[in-house]
């Protein structure tokens, strides 16, 4: 089994299209598709169904690709470590954020870390906490930056905290609580909330406050993008909670203090077994220690 092999297979299960593989990995079809079916001879088994209409893994190409994955992982980060060795910082850095991390400025981060590192590759995935970390714990991302509530750890991942703040109400501009500075969560209890699905660890916080103070609220609309919320409060479909430090960027909504908001914390978290020499030069970037 050889390294390129690997890299075809995950290659045509990505974009489950040889010609599409092909031109991703730079090489013709027919050398792709020759490779493969030396790695299928190999195993004793098909890992792809090939018809004239489309492609599909198979039972033993789906138990095939987390190993695949792993193996071709692991032989990245030993390149990279090489190359760490003689001073140079190259391989990926695969980040993931939410949409409303505040405690670092990850654009211009990234920009100054380009250009020291212009050999190593950058990929960036926006999505909720839960799901982020858990690609940290599977190495399919190398760093994480997250919003939590107070005392949760996600597990499996090394966790460094790097801000608390509060949460805010944020309403239509022509919404009653607009004119007023300060609100309590009870005055918010009554409205149609639009928030983050159950469950998640950027709903938590607001779940866990209103469960404290023994009020119930109505969560109306879900969203899974945080950056959509303020669309559905602005033509006053329903009212939310954002961080605090994420609001002033917002248009056309009204931000209201909350006297009992709830704490969210902000955290970053790389692998367990620490981070890869990319990671540990962003994180010095950042001026985050990585041990």
């Amino acid at each position: 089994m050889e390294l390129q092999q690997v890299r075809y297979v995950l290659a045509v299960a990505e974009t489950l299209n040889f010609t599409r593989a092909a031109e991703r990995c730079l090489v013709v079809q027919s050398a792709l598709s020759h490779q493969i079916a030396r790695l299928e001879q190999e195993l004793g088994a098909r890992l792809f169904e090939r018809t004239s209409r489309r492609v599909r893994l198979t039972a033993a190409g789906e138990a095939f690709l987390p190993a695949a994955r792993q193996c071709l992982e692991a032989a990245e980060r030993a390149a990279a470590e090489v190359a760490a060795a003689v001073g140079e910082v190259r391989g990926r850095l695969a980040v993931g954020l939410i949409p409303t991390v505040t405690a670092v400025d990850i654009p211009a981060g990234l920009r100054e870390f380009r250009g020291r590192h212009p050999q190593v590759r950058v990929r960036l995935r926006v999505g909720a906490s839960n799901d982020l970390s858990e690609l940290v714990r599977q190495g399919a991302l190398d760093v994480a930056f997250l919003g939590l509530p107070p005392g949760l750890r996600p597990p499996g991942v090394a966790v460094r905290e790097l801000a608390r703040g509060r949460l805010v109400a944020v309403v239509a501009p022509d919404h009653p609580l607009a004119a007023r500075r300060r609100v309590p969560l009870s005055a918010l209890a009554a409205e149609p909330f639009v928030d983050l699905p159950a469950g998640t660890a950027g709903r938590a916080q607001t779940d866990l406050a209103f469960a404290a103070a023994g009020l119930v609220r109505d969560v109306a609309f879900e969203v899974d993008d945080a950056a959509y919320i303020p669309r559905l409060v602005g033509p006053g479909l329903a009212v939310a909670m954002l961080p605090a430090g994420y609001v002033p960027g917002l248009a056309g909504v009204a931000v209201v203090e909350v006297v009992d908001a709830p704490t969210r914390v902000e955290t970053v978290v790389w692998p367990g077994a620490g981070p890869s020499p990319a990671t540990a030069a962003f994180l010095r970037l950042l001026a985050i220690p990585p041990s």
